[in-house]
C-alpha cells in the first residue's frame, strides 16, 4: 500500500438547521459543496483536473440531496467534466467513510488524488424526509428485531452503564465551554471559510449553534427529549418504544431518560472536503502534505443499543496501525449524544483531557453526512496548532456500526 497523505481540509460554518432561520438555510446543498470545493481549489491554486475522484457523504439522499449530490456539486462548481463524483451513506459515519474510500483508492494505486467529504442541509432536507427510519420499514425484520430511534438507544446505554443525568449534563457543559474557547482563540479559522449568498454577500462566516452562555442550571432545567417517545406505542402488539428496546435487554427494568436537547448533538447545515493524494501528487503540484493516514477501520455492534461501536472500531484501527490507546494525542469522538464519548472513554481507558478538546457536536452541531470530514479537519488543525503527532476520529453509526480513522501529522 502506498502512503496516503492529506493535503488540505476545508469546511463551511455550521448553520442552524431550521428552515428560513439558519444562516445556510437559503443555500442549496449542492452549492454548499460547490463552495467548499472551489474554496479549497482557490487557496491551493489547485489544478482541478488532477483530482481523479470525489466522494461525498450524505445521509438523507432525497429531494435536493437526491440523485448524486457529489457529481452535481462538481458540475455546480464548474469543475472539469472528467472529474467524477459519487455519494455514500453510512449514516452518521458517511463523511469519514467517503474520506476512507478515497484513501483506499489512493493507497491501492488506483488513483493519485481525490477528495472525500460530505454535506447535509438539515434545514432544507430534514431527518426522516426519506421516510425510511433506520430499518427501511421492513416489517419482517421488525418482528425479529426492532431498531428503536437513536435517542432511546442513547438512554439505554446510559442506563446500562450507570451514566447519570448529571454526568451527561456535565459533559455537555464542558463541550460548550471548550467550543467557546476554541472560537475565541480562532482555532477553527484555518479550515473554516465564509459561505456566500447568490448576490455575493456573506451568508454565514461562523458556527451558529454554540451556546457559550450555557450554565449547569440551564442544562438541568431541560426536559428529557425522549421520554415521551419511549412511551409511544409502536410495536406490532402495541408495545411502547421503551418496551421494544427492553425486549433485547430484559435484564434492564426501565430506561432512564437522561438525554435532552442540551446534551445531544445539534441539528445544523454544513459541508466539508478533505484533499488526499500520494507522494507523486505532492511533487507534481508542489503541495506539502499536512498528515498521513495511518489506518482506517469499521466495526459492528448490537443494532438495538446501536451506538457502542466507536470503541471496537477504534480498537481495530489502533491494532491495524500497531498502536495503543495512549499513542493517540487527540481523540475526536462524535458527540451524537453525550453518552457516546463517555462510554467510549470508559471502554477504552482514554484520558478525557485528550478528547474533543475544542468541543464537539453538542456545542457545534452534527450535519450528518459532513460531520466525519469536519472532525478529521478539526483534528488535523489542532495537531498543527499544538505540535502534537497523532489523532483518531471516530463516530457512532445507526444500525450498530462504528468507524475510525487515525492520522499522523507530517
Amino acid at each position: 500500500m502506498a502512503d496516503v497523505f492529506i493535503y488540505d481540509a476545508v469546511r463551511t460554518p455550521r448553520g442552524r438547521g431550521k428552515a428560513g432561520k439558519g444562516g445556510l438555510s437559503s443555500i442549496h446543498p449542492q452549492e454548499l459543496l460547490a463552495q467548499a470545493l472551489n474554496h479549497m481549489a482557490a487557496r491551493l491554486k489547485l489544478d482541478k483536473a488532477l483530482v481523479e475522484d470525489v466522494a461525498m457523504g450524505c445521509v438523507t439522499q432525497v429531494k435536493e440531496q437526491g440523485a448524486c449530490i457529489a457529481r452535481n456539486a462538481l458540475i455546480a462548481a464548474d469543475w472539469p467534466e472528467d472529474v467524477t463524483g459519487y455519494t455514500v451513506n453510512r449514516f452518521c459515519g458517511s463523511g469519514l467513510e467517503a474520506i476512507n474510500g478515497i484513501a483506499a483508492k489512493i493507497g491501492a494505486g488506483f488513483i493519485d488524488a481525490g477528495i472525500g467529504g460530505g454535506v447535509e442541509s438539515m434545514s432544507r432536507v430534514p431527518m426522516g424526509t426519506d421516510g425510511a427510519m433506520i430499518d427501511g420499514l421492513n416489517e419482517k425484520l421488525r418482528k425479529r428485531l426492532f431498531m428503536v430511534p437513536q435517542g432511546i438507544s442513547a438512554d439505554l446505554i446510559a442506563t446500562m452503564e450507570g451514566i447519570t443525568r448529571a454526568d451527561v449534563d456535565a459533559f455537555a457543559l464542558e463541550s460548550q465551554q471548550k467550543a467557546a474557547r476554541a472560537v475565541e482563540e480562532k482555532r477553527f479559522d484555518r479550515s473554516l471559510f465564509a459561505v456566500k449568498a447568490d448576490d455575493g454577500s456573506v451568508a454565514l462566516d461562523r458556527d451558529e449553534h454554540p451556546r457559550p452562555d450555557a450554565t449547569p442550571e440551564s442544562m438541568a432545567g431541560l426536559n428529557p427529549a425522549f421520554l415521551q417517545l419511549g412511551a409511544t406505542p409502536m410495536g406490532p402488539n402495541g408495545e411502547t418504544v421503551d418496551q421494544l428496546a427492553l425486549k433485547r435487554y430484559p435484564e434492564v427494568k426501565a430506561i432512564e431518560h437522561v438525554h435532552t436537547a442540551g446534551n445531544s448533538s445539534g441539528i445544523v447545515d454544513g459541508a466539508a472536503g478533505v484533499l488526499m493524494g500520494n507522494a507523486e501528487f505532492g511533487k507534481k503540484t508542489g503541495l506539502k502534505p499536512r498528515a498521513r493516514l495511518r489506518s482506517i477501520a469499521t466495526a459492528g455492534a448490537e443494532p438495538v443499543i446501536m451506538l457502542t461501536a466507536p470503541a471496537p472500531a477504534s480498537a481495530r484501527a489502533l491494532a491495524k496501525a500497531g498502536m495503543q490507546v495512549g499513542d493517540i494525542d487527540l481523540w475526536e469522538i462524535n458527540e451524537a449524544f453525550a453518552v457516546v464519548p463517555l462510554q467510549t472513554i470508559r471502554k477504552l481507558g482514554i484520558d478525557p483531557a485528550r478528547v474533543n478538546v475544542n468541543g464537539g457536536a453538542i456545542a457545534l452541531g452534527h450535519p450528518l453526512g459532513a460531520t466525519g470530514a469536519i472532525l478529521l479537519g478539526t483534528a488535523l488543525d489542532e495537531l498543527e496548532r499544538t505540535g502534537k503527532a497523532t489523532a483518531l476520529t471516530t463516530l457512532c453509526i445507526g444500525g450498530g456500526m462504528g468507524i475510525a480513522t487515525i492520522i499522523e501529522r507530517v
